[in-house]
């Protein structure tokens, strides 16, 4: 277990290499097997705001207009694992870690694999916003320290509370970093110690079995983006390559001409090649209404209409691209419930998988193809 002045920048504990190899490229081939992924492992979607979509009177409904849990309409469908999004101490409680654990119970009730995004914050981390939950200090000792302490502690209530994530991400599209000031970009070595002190969280909880660490950059179809920021942090030596096992990325058409779905095998396919981490797409949509977007959509995707046709085809074709990835293994659609916010912070007016009034579009059995 890590000690005091020796884990944070210092030695590694000793990690077993057999837990670590995987079948050679030459064993898959003599095998006759590809060495790619034939199906999507996780299959997924976050559905980190139906509390307060229920305590706002929602309700949810099948295909066939039959009234049920929304989990059992995920389940269902071929949805097998639902991802949450905590944050540390918000105001009104939202999002916080009683109401994921309330949240939680019930996937693990029908079944479906729980992924935790920690955002490291008390409201929303993203490319434009880090910030330090209140009354964190914010100098880097003391804050690794109370980063690592506050994610042991939150993976010990989950495991209190029989809930064993099977993925937990460190940080929620932390492309320009975490927990600012201290982990800007600016000082890749800070975002180093920290993201250790977050992994070694994980690691020495109580959790059993272990979750699957992964780490969450937004672009996912930017190689330059991807290549810049994990180079830059792994060559701290701090923070290594035994300390995660997935690479997560939010992909997005609807924000830039650029975000192509050929670029984006690019990218991973870079990455698979590279690192050798298990890759997966863990934010993306598509509107079924999109009358004035705000920018071009990307040229590969703008045959595909906007309806819940055109839902299931983009889907079909991202999934095609994560499973040409080497260990490509997972897609989350984000937040497809979430009719009080059905833009989902676009410029597209409908990116649900659910009509206003709750009941499921066609769109949503497309869990079961890919």
């Amino acid at each position: 277990m890590p000690r005091p002045g020796t884990w944070i920048g210092s030695a590694t504990p000793h990690i077993p290499l057999s837990t670590m190899l995987l079948p050679s490229l030459s064993t898959l081939l003599l095998a006759g097997l590809p060495a790619v992924n034939a199906a999507i492992t996780y299959k997924g979607v976050d559905w980190s705001s139906l509390l307060i979509e229920e305590r706002a009177g929602m309700s949810f409904k099948d295909v066939n207009g039959n009234t049920k849990p929304l989990e059992r309409i995920l389940v269902e469908n071929g949805v097998n694992t639902v991802r949450q999004r905590v944050w540390v101490n918000p105001s009104n409680g939202e999002y916080n870690m009683d109401y994921n654990i309330q949240l939680a119970r019930r996937a693990k009730a029908v079944g479906l694999g729980v992924y935790i995004d920690f955002h490291y914050s008390d409201t929303w981390a993203d490319p434009g916003k880090q910030g330090i939950p209140s009354g964190w200090p914010t100098d880097i000792d003391n804050l690794s320290w109370k980063l690592y302490n506050y994610t042991l502690e939150s993976c010990n209530r989950f495991q209190d509370a029989g809930i064993q994530p099977t993925i937990i991400s460190i940080g929620n599209e932390i492309t320009p970093g975490l927990l600012w000031p201290t982990g800007r970009t600016n000082n890749w070595g800070n975002i180093a110690r920290l993201l250790r002190s977050a992994a070694w969280g994980i690691k020495d909880s109580r959790l059993s079995p272990k979750p699957k660490i992964m780490i969450h950059l937004d672009n996912g179809w930017n190689w330059n983006t991807q290549n810049n920021w994990y180079t830059n942090v792994l060559r701290q030596g701090t923070f290594e390559a035994s300390d995660y096992d997935i690479m997560g990325v939010s992909f997005y058409p609807f924000y830039s001409e650029a975000a192509s779905l050929s670029a984006l095998k690019t990218s991973l396919t870079n990455m698979a090649n590279t690192w050798g981490k298990e890759i997966q797409v863990v934010e993306t949509n598509w509107p079924v209404q999109c009358p004035n977007p705000r920018y071009q959509f990307p040229a590969d995707v703008r045959s595909i209409p906007f309806s819940e046709a055109g839902q299931v085809q983009y889907v079909t074709k991202v999934a095609d691209v994560v499973r040409s990835v080497n260990r490509g293994n997972g897609l989350f659609y984000w937040e497809p419930a979430w009719l009080n916010n059905a833009a989902l912070g676009s410029s597209c007016s409908e990116n649900t998988m659910f009509a206003w009034g709750g009941r499921a579009r066609s769109s949503i059995s497309v869990f079961q193809r890919i």
